[in-house]
């Protein structure tokens, strides 16, 4: 005799009884349960129903509770006893709500999420209340459904980062809750515009309560650490060659000036991040003192992102970003942004210029191959690293000029570029270059697919082995703070903690 799925018993002669596998589970706790309901409701026990069937009350019990399977012909003299026919015990629908109950919660304790929290399955008695039943169901549920929220796939992940960037191009890139957050802020420890100091930065912090802790031993997946009870931030006591030590006090601190709390969604930690990347430019680009700046500046024809970062001692790339904030709005320019790793993927985009670039069938842009004739991967190959470099670019939809710089990073080297439609570059710094190219960048011809001749040659006689950046396919860490290893978080906080 061979073990049979449940699915085949009606057609089956004479299975022995077994262990339940996985697949068989749900229907033998559903068969079970009918039984179980049939028997009681008929006044019998189980003894009594043992005695009839000559079978031993253990197997009996074993069967009621899901944990083996009958044998056809123990169906048939048990759906005999208890007058009724095997396609009614075989029946997926539960005979009332208390059997359906137990059979969920009995499924519910052996998933993971009962295993999870090192919870042993139970017997689930009579004298256990349907309301309890109902509570601990409710609460599986939701911590699974808290779960899938957190846990993005990355095609929800693409989705969240398209919902945003729609967002951010219908706004122009330009959110003036977030400015007036960032102008209160300043307005409070009484800056007077201009580049924003070190001091300032320590000021804001001691405004919103917090005493700054330079350490050695930051956990490995933080940037840094606030500890809310005593008041303390901890930062890296490395600056990174090329980093900037007010940005991170800044980012740390813009989290608790907007209030966040931990994300639900993908779609809400993507939007705290960029809240918080927003917040921090405003806040070392104040919008007061920058727009006249920039509106002269434009009035001179000289609009320059290099300007823009030289007068406030920030990066390129905040600078950048800055700039694609406040331009729209305050010098009715249309722009767009790109940041490209040097494997040529887009890692950052933002247009509201019209330029199109290329996206998957979702439109996200982050993680495509940006065009080898764009500015974005020119510049790569420009031996000049010093000065920023020009360029227009013919495309199908017009012409763009772009400015970009190589900058570094514990990734590898990235462009990050700043462009317009051809019209508006007379506002620009380096509108007189000579540097041209051509691209169909959102066509895959253009540059993604090899040479027709090359292929020919090469399409059977190579086998590259991938090497696929992790963030395109890593799901969203789940845990209190994504991607953080909380274990060391509170070993960390717990060592530094001020003693009484």
């Amino acid at each position: 005799m061979t073990n049979v799925d449940v699915h085949s018993l009606a057609g089956s002669v004479g299975a022995d009884a077994g262990p339940l596998d996985d697949g068989a589970d749900a229907d033998a706790l559903t068969i079970g349960r009918r039984i179980r309901q049939l028997r009681t409701g008929r006044g019998m026990t189980l003894d009594e129903l043992a005695a009839a069937v000559e079978r031993a009350p253990s197997q009996l019990s074993m069967i009621e509770t899901g944990k083996r399977e009958p044998r056809l012909s123990l169906l048939h003299a048990i759906a005999k006893v208890l007058g009724a026919t095997v396609d009614q015990l075989l029946e997926a629908e539960t005979l009332d709500e208390r059997a359906t109950l137990e059979i969920a919660l009995e499924r519910a304790m052996k998933g993971q999420t009962f295993r999870a929290l090192g919870i042993e399955p139970f017997r689930i008695g009579k004298a256990v209340p349907d309301e309890a039943l109902r509570a601990m169901l409710a609460l599986q549920g939701e911590i699974e459904r808290l779960g899938d929220e957190r846990s993005a796939t990355p095609e929800e992940a693409r989705r969240a980062n398209v919902e945003l960037r729609h967002l951010m191009r219908r706004e122009d890139n330009y959110f003036a809750d977030l400015e007036e957050h960032a102008r209160g802020i300043l307005r409070a420890v009484d800056h007077p515009g201009g580049p924003l100091t070190q001091r300032t930065a320590s000021d804001i912090a001691a405004h919103l309560g917090f005493s700054l802790h330079y350490v050695a031993d930051l956990p490995a997946s933080t940037r840094s650490v606030a500890d809310l009870r005593n008041g303390r931030l901890y930062l890296s006591s490395t600056v990174p060659a090329k980093g900037d030590s007010r940005t991170a006090v800044l980012q740390a601190l813009a989290s608790r000036i907007l209030g966040h709390s931990e994300p639900r969604s993908y779609a809400e930690f993507l939007r705290q991040r960029v809240e918080t990347n927003y917040l921090t430019g405003a806040l070392l680009i104040p919008e007061d003192h920058a727009v006249p700046v920039l509106q002269e500046a434009k009035a001179r024809r000289a609009l320059s992102i290099e300007d823009l970062r030289d007068a406030y001692s920030v990066t390129y790339e905040t600078a950048a970003h800055r700039f694609t904030n406040l331009a729209t709005r305050h010098l009715g320019i249309r722009v767009h942004f790109l940041k490209v790793h040097e494997s040529g993927t887009i890692t950052k985009a933002y247009e509201n210029d019209d330029v199109n670039f290329p996206s998957d069938r979702l439109g996200s842009i982050e993680g495509q191959l940006c065009c080898r004739r764009w500015t974005s991967r020119v510049v790569f190959d420009i031996p000049d690293k010093f000065n920023p470099y020009y360029q227009y670019t013919d495309t199908g939809n017009g012409t763009f000029w772009c400015t970009a710089r190589v900058e570094g990073s514990s990734e590898g080297a990235h462009s990050v570029s700043v462009g317009v439609r051809f019209d508006d570059t007379k506002w620009f710094v380096g509108r007189e270059t000579t540097n041209r190219g051509v691209s169909r960048h959102a066509v895959e011809v253009c540059c993604r697919r090899a040479p027709a001749e090359l292929e020919s040659q090469w399409r059977d006689q190579a086998w590259p082995n991938v090497r696929t950046p992790r963030t395109l396919l890593a799901t969203l860490p789940t845990g209190s703070f994504p991607g953080v290893d909380t274990t060391d978080l509170y070993e960390f906080l717990e060592a530094h903690a001020p003693r009484d």
